[in-house]
């Protein structure tokens, strides 16, 4: 097949959105398919590149100051068309309803190109960046949520990574469009449990003789980063540990101050972006993985984290409680309730056996959720919608 990956997000931005087309289309190439993503720029102009085994075509693009790496193509329309036209997908797959998706839409609806999109965001993902539309919070959200909808809605086929994102999507049952829960899935054959290459600790400064708390993700406010850190410093005034904060964002000097404001400068690492390599290892560090973020409609990195033998600590939000089950390989908690977050880290760290069960839990629940499965789902949605 022809398989064309519209992405508004994609690598390097680091994101469950750019993760997730970026390892659709490696495996989809893999395969034996024709993979094209079309991505924005990184450098603000137009050009091309391979990225392993598939060809990445970059729009046109600018800044966006609120989000990580996140460049927008705004004249979408015309390069995402000469794309189209030259490559004549069988398929196209949506990743994100913005510019490069707009434009993806369009010009494959009117060529009768079968699409499938796939919802990976909330509203909260955008507006707890975007302080200044605090006030207006509710009615944006809402616009936000029916204009994706709509948009979707025009699609041959949606996915989402979980059940529980359909449920929050669509509550009204609005949505005609055939939807199905399709996990985002991680590659098990990268991410398991095993030993630390020693030097990684000197590296970036994380000490071997204290529990270690992790984090991997973006450092923006909508990840309520700033609530683990407040659990953390109720945790090490009852038990030494140490917290691990892997990623970058808008968000990190806001942290860093409140991490000096509390005095906790020699008992947090924030390594900034960091490459796969290390990431895969660091990810088998800690003695428990925290996830505070309210917003996630699945979680790549708590996914990652559980196959790495992480009991999980998440709040009772998004779509965590399918991955994270409360008292079976972590504890659920309520959302920016940094009390019942300390107290659940505390009580993982504090249990070895505890720990080890949980451990052994998570990797059950992971192995579920093998790329290689979400590969054969989309391969079979594709041809379904060929033939149809």
């Amino acid at each position: 097949m022809k398989i064309l990956i519209a992405s508004d997000l994609h690598w390097p931005t680091i994101n469950g959105v750019a993760t997730f087309s970026r390892n659709l289309a490696y495996g989809l190439a893999e395969r034996g398919h024709e993979v094209l993503v079309i991505a924005p720029s990184q450098t603000g102009k137009r050009y091309e590149e391979y990225d392993r085994n598939h060809l990445v075509k970059r729009t046109i693009s600018v800044p966006f100051p609120f989000y990580q790496n996140f460049k927008i193509s705004p004249g979408a329309q015309i390069g995402v068309k000469r794309i189209i036209d030259e490559f004549e997908p069988d398929v196209i797959h949506i990743q994100m309803l913005m510019w490069i998706g707009q434009a993806a839409m369009k010009h494959g609806n009117k060529r009768g190109i079968p699409i499938v999109s796939t919802n990976h965001a909330m509203p909260e993902n955008l507006l707890d960046n975007l302080r200044l539309l605090a006030p207006l919070a509710k009615p944006v959200s809402y616009m936000l949520t029916e204009y994706g909808r709509r948009f979707h809605s025009k699609s041959d086929y949606i996915t989402m990574p979980t059940q529980s994102a359909i449920d929050i999507f669509d509550a009204s049952n609005k949505v005609q469009v055939p939807m199905e829960p399709v996990s985002n899935g991680i590659d098990l054959s990268q991410f398991k449990t095993g030993s630390v290459d020693p030097s990684l600790y000197q590296k970036f400064g994380i000490p071997t003789d204290k529990p270690i708390i992790g984090y991997v993700g973006r450092l923006d406010a909508e990840k309520h980063l700033s609530v683990l850190v407040k659990a953390f410093d109720q945790v090490v005034k009852k038990k030494p540990a140490h917290l691990m904060l892997i990623g970058a964002g808008t968000d990190s000097e806001n942290l860093k101050d409140l991490v000096t404001e509390l005095h906790l400068n020699d008992q947090v690492t924030f390594t900034g972006r960091i490459s796969e390599e290390d990431k895969i290892q660091l990810h088998r560090a800690p003695m428990v993985f925290a996830m505070p973020s309210p917003a996630e409609l699945q979680s790549i990195a708590t996914l990652e984290a559980m196959a790495s033998g992480q009991p999980i600590v998440a709040v009772d939000a998004g779509a965590l409680g399918e991955l994270c089950q409360d008292g079976y390989n972590g504890y659920l908690c309520e959302p920016d309730n940094h009390d019942q977050i300390a107290e659940s880290l505390l009580k993982i760290i504090s249990d070895p056996e505890q720990r080890a069960q949980m451990s052994q839990n998570s990797q059950e629940i992971a192995a579920k959720h093998d790329i290689n499965y979400t590969l054969d789902r989309f391969e079979s949605i594709y041809q379904q919608l060929i033939k149809s």
